[in-house]
């Protein structure tokens, strides 16, 4: 493994592994917030401030998260319940496939990790004969 893949995480990571996945559109509908997608379905996106993730010192609204979506409830738990983890949930979440994360938080894991999350987050979104391709494509290993 080279040692890109062993740094930390950055913000410039996620734009460029959501864009080398197969089939990705990007959307502003935002503003100037991306929203990756797949098939027309959303599987990453740069989240405005909003009332539900707020920091708990002062009350202000979280400007830098960042959704991303997983395969079912019992992948985000897997990925929210560990206090240490930089991801998170929100009310506004709740039933929703999805985990959270700020991007000031994002160098607490690894190029790799963020790629497989990034991928994950792909896959539970994109056509099941697009997955079926892709996942042919990239075995696990």
């Amino acid at each position: 493994m080279s040692r890109d893949h062993d740094r930390p995480a950055r913000v410039e990571d996620v734009h460029e592994l959501a864009l080398a996945m197969p089939h990705v559109t990007v959307d502003h509908a935002a503003g100037d917030k991306p929203v990756y997608q797949v098939g027309g379905k959303s599987f990453i996106f740069f989240r405005n401030p909003r009332p539900d993730a707020v920091d708990p010192a002062t009350g202000e609204r979280y400007p830098d998260v960042i959704v991303f979506w997983v395969e079912s409830e019992t992948d985000k738990q897997a990925l929210v319940q560990d206090e240490a983890s930089p991801f998170f949930t929100t009310w506004h979440f709740d039933g929703h496939p999805s985990v959270l994360l700020r991007a000031c938080r994002i160098g607490e894991l690894t190029r790799t990790e963020l790629a497989e999350l990034i991928q994950d987050a792909w896959l539970s979104r994109a056509s099941a004969r697009r997955a079926s391709a892709w996942l042919s494509a990239h075995p696990p290993q």
